[in-house]
Parts: structure tokens; sequence; C-alpha cells
């Protein structure tokens, strides 16, 4: 039967680019029953560097709970392709950050990442709204 598979689904939000911005992350079971949720405000960002943030929210939060196995959705075209590998990462802040989520990525069993439609990400989308609104 393999080891489980857990979906991660993780979403950047906001207000303006740059602007005030905030973290969600949500964690599922193979029934997409939720099984871990994170959020958390990020202050003044760029959209890219909070979806990058919250995407490191929930590899950590995958690991936390010792989530070995994950597919993760993200509806950030850019992202996905970054750590696919099919664009570079020009940008030195988002740089720092993809050495995280690299390094991140190696405690891992397997990591699939997934380009989803933003409809497909909605709870990650209001978590991420939530920790702005509950600033």
């Amino acid at each position: 039967m393999g080891e489980k598979k857990y979906k991660l689904f993780s979403d950047g939000a906001c207000r303006g680019n740059p602007g005030v911005g905030g973290a969600g992350a949500v964690i599922t079971d193979v029934r997409e029953n939720v099984i871990w949720e994170g959020k958390e405000y990020l202050g003044h960002c760029t959209n890219n560097i909070a979806e990058y943030r919250a995407l490191i929210l929930g590899l950590k939060g995958a690991l936390t709970n010792g989530y070995k196995s994950l597919e993760v959705y993200l509806d950030s075209e850019l992202l996905a392709k970054q750590i696919n590998g099919s664009y570079r990462v020009k940008n030195e802040n988002l740089q720092v950050l993809m050495k995280e989520v690299r390094s991140l990525l190696t405690s891992f069993e397997s990591v699939e990442v997934k380009h989803v439609l933003r409809s497909h990400n909605s709870h990650a989308d209001k978590l991420a709204n939530l920790a702005i609104d509950e600033k």
C-alpha cells in the first residue's frame, strides 16, 4: 500500500503589490479532510513573497506533523514553475526564500508540485486574508 499521501494547498495574499500580506496553508488527507491549517501575517511584502512564505508555512506544518509525502497545489504559476525548475528565480529576495523551500523539500520522501486554478485554492486564500484581517 505505500506511504500515505497528503495534499498541501498554500496561498499568499497581498493588499496592493507590494502591500500588506498574509500567508495561508491547508493540509488535507487523500479524502480532502482538513487535517492542518496555518496562517501568518506577513506585514509589507510583494505578492510573490507572500506566495513563497505561504508555501514555507505549509511545508513546515507538514514536517512538524510527520507528513512526508506531499502533493503541493499552488495557484501561483510562477512559483510552481520556479520550484519545478522551468523558470529561474532572478529576484534576490525570492532566491533566499527558494533556498529555504529547497532545503525544506529535502526532508520529504516525495513531493509533487502542481499548479491549480485559484478557484481550487479558496481555503488557503481565505486563511491568508484572515491573517491580514486579524492583524
